[in-house]
């Protein structure tokens, strides 16, 4: 039979502070975080994102200084976006075997070849469209963003990725078929080793704001409804994790995070055996700065809180901007 008050007070477990550190069920660490990291220019000084305090777009010669600060901080996975100086319709330089992000790989890898550096494959920024893909059609209505072309491209992309030195591609343009296209892909070219992590449930969402300015990538016409999902399906998740788990994703993801923790707890509890990321976006990072910065909430309590309830949900681990600030809490830096 159960206890009942008053033999069961559960506020005993809670008198001590080493006590509640002792049960705590969901720790947060530095392990469980990526940083994402904006590269644009090959030269030149960085570059702030005034949408997102403390981030900026990093030039490939102001790498080595981020790079130091990365490691001294002793974070160890990186998300790569690149920012190229061309755009067109096509989105070669996303695909380009000398470009903006391949060049940037490269230089990490030189400089720290612990890190394990992910990279994004996808087409809004590299596009003068800002569409995830090829699009066919005129602008407008009537424009449509192609599946299958786009598939074309997201291989060389992701086997240019690979062929620079990245640890793990990660797709994120929701597009059907995009793992099984990669995989067939990078294996291809003698990349079997090279893990994908899908991008397996984005939805289009208005928490990706301040990330289009960093990236330069919002569309020119239209939305990204077609492709991401809705906001209000939960059940539509799982269809699509399962199509990724099928085609061969080693790991799958939910974005955004904190908005969608019905979703990221869902997902766990569906495939407990594949490893699972949750993007804690720019919207949600830059709506806690704004509020911290009004006076409004305590920033370092709320960001983790937040992410740890991220993870509390069931994230294996967390794609966020606060990647530097935890680490900085968690050493009392």
């Amino acid at each position: 039979m159960t206890a009942t008050f008053p033999a069961l007070r559960l506020r005993r477990l809670r008198q001590h502070p080493v006590l509640r550190d002792l049960i705590r069920e969901t720790e947060l660490n530095l392990n469980d975080l990526v940083l994402p990291l904006f590269i644009k220019n090959e030269t030149g000084e960085k570059q702030e994102i005034l949408s997102m305090p403390g981030h900026f777009q990093i030039p490939i010669s102001a790498l080595e200084e981020e790079i130091r600060e990365i490691t001294a901080l002793g974070i160890n996975s990186l998300l790569l976006f690149g920012v190229p100086d061309h755009k067109d319709a096509m989105g070669t330089g996303g695909y380009h075997e000398d470009g903006i992000i391949q060049k940037a790989i490269k230089k990490i890898c030189s400089l720290a070849p612990h890190l394990l550096i992910m990279t994004d494959v996808c087409f809004c920024q590299y596009a003068d469209h800002g569409h995830c893909g090829v699009i066919s059609g005129e602008n407008g209505q009537a424009a449509y963003l192609d599946n299958d072309a786009t598939l074309e491209l997201l291989i060389q992309q992701a086997v240019s990725h690979a062929r620079a030195g990245a640890d793990v591609v990660a797709p994120s343009g929701m597009i059907d078929g995009m793992v099984k296209a990669i995989r067939h892909g990078l294996d291809e070219a003698g990349f079997s080793h090279i893990p994908i992590l899908s991008y397996s449930v984005k939805y289009a969402s208005a928490m990706y704001g301040p990330f289009r300015l960093a990236t330069e990538g919002a569309p020119k016409f239209g939305d990204r409804s077609a492709y991401q999902m809705d906001s209000g399906n939960a059940i539509e998740a799982l269809r699509e994790v399962e199509a990724d788990v099928v085609e061969g994703a080693d790991m799958l993801m939910v974005k955004p995070a904190h908005t969608y923790l019905d979703v990221i707890c869902r997902v766990k509890q569906a495939y407990t055996h594949i490893p699972l990321a949750a993007y804690h976006t720019s919207g949600e990072f830059s709506m806690i700065k704004a509020a911290a910065e009004k006076g409004w909430i305590d920033e370092k309590k709320a960001a983790m809180e937040i992410l740890t309830s991220i993870k509390r949900a069931g994230a294996d681990f967390i794609i966020t901007y606060y990647a530097k600030e935890v680490a900085r809490w968690l050493s009392n830096i």
